[in-house]
């Protein structure tokens, strides 16, 4: 054992040996995939609950309690334990920041969808000094939206494999067809997901027992808002399967048609809850599922937009010495 590897404590040696795995980043980075959809499932679960008010302050939970009281119950429990997700949503961005910088890889990345966290706490807290106001609210979805695509992308960058426009044989107008439509893709799926919010924030469920009090809607016309959705969604089908045709004509490979065939999957899929629930009276249950549908929808757009182009390729790690 030489010197310089007696005087690094164990301690430290142990976390860089087990961060400076680059199959640990990876499985980090996918852990910040899972834990900011679960955020976004458990804000659902708290509005559908009519829980948003449970705990009716922020930071504390009441003005004389940081956590639940009995006057606020369960939804107040409920509430209370979707903010603790924060906490842990911050430590596997953190410890995924600390691999990052340990690799050397993905560093700015990670960074983001570490910082972007406190201000996603910020928003929630605003919505809550604002009794729920439907466009704070909104935000705050979008908000959790935005650090998806960034631990997305953190992922599919950390991929060993290839991406698809190193492997298959695009050239010409082909290619760039195929980025383009692609890149359209995600900014339509991006559209989908604003308008959902404004119906989201024009429907019935407002996030709080008493919502004929303190919490307002956004008071436009529920129908209106819905076909506009609706509209947005058919455009976004239209788009990938117009894709889905190009992948194949060009041949452009098993992968890539997997990727598009998985994304028309999911969008025929929110299609059908999205109509279901207009039609039955809008039940939370399927409220709840169209919200996780909403963010496999948004993740696959990603991974297609990347499959197809060259800034999905893998980065070498550089200058990574565990000793």
């Amino acid at each position: 054992m030489t010197a310089t590897t007696t005087s690094v404590p164990f301690g430290q040696r142990l976390a860089r040996s087990w961060l400076g795995r680059p199959v640990m980043l990876r499985r980090l980075a996918l852990a910040s995939v899972i834990a900011n959809v679960v955020i976004v499932v458990g804000g659902g679960t708290v509005r559908l609950t009519a829980s948003g008010l449970g705990c009716p302050t922020w930071p504390s939970c009441t003005d004389g309690s940081l956590t639940p009281t009995k006057a606020y119950a369960v939804h107040g429990i409920i509430e209370f334990t979707n903010r603790q997700l924060t906490f842990l949503l911050g430590l596997v961005a953190l410890v995924t920041l600390v691999a990052a910088l340990v690799q050397r890889r993905e560093r700015t990345l990670a960074g983001w969808a570490l910082g972007i966290i406190p201000i996603q706490a910020v928003v929630g807290g605003i919505s809550v000094k604002t009794d729920l106001n439907p466009w704070v609210v909104s935000l705050h979805f979008l908000v959790s939206i935005g650090i998806i695509a960034v631990t997305v992308v953190l992922y599919r960058r950390l991929d060993p494999s290839p991406p698809l426009a190193a492997t298959a044989v695009l050239a010409g107008p082909a290619s760039l067809a195929l980025r383009w439509l692609a890149r359209a893709l995600v900014l339509v799926s991006a559209a989908v997901l604003i308008a959902g919010t404004v119906v989201t924030g024009a429907g019935p469920h407002a996030g709080d027992k008493n919502s004929s009090g303190k919490v307002h809607r956004n008071d436009l016309n529920v129908a209106s808002m819905a076909q506009l959705h609706a509209d947005l969604v058919m455009i976004l089908i239209g788009l990938t399967l117009g894709l889905l045709a190009l992948v194949y004509v060009i041949d452009a490979g098993r992968v890539a048609r997997r990727s598009v065939w998985l994304l028309v999957a999911i969008e025929v899929g929110q299609a059908g809850i999205g109509y279901a629930q207009y039609f039955t009276g809008v039940p939370p249950l399927l409220v709840g599922l169209h919200m996780l549908g909403a963010c496999l929808l948004w993740i696959a757009a990603i991974v297609v937009l990347m499959r197809v182009s060259t800034d999905g390729r893998s980065r070498p790690v550089e200058g990574l010495h565990v000793t």
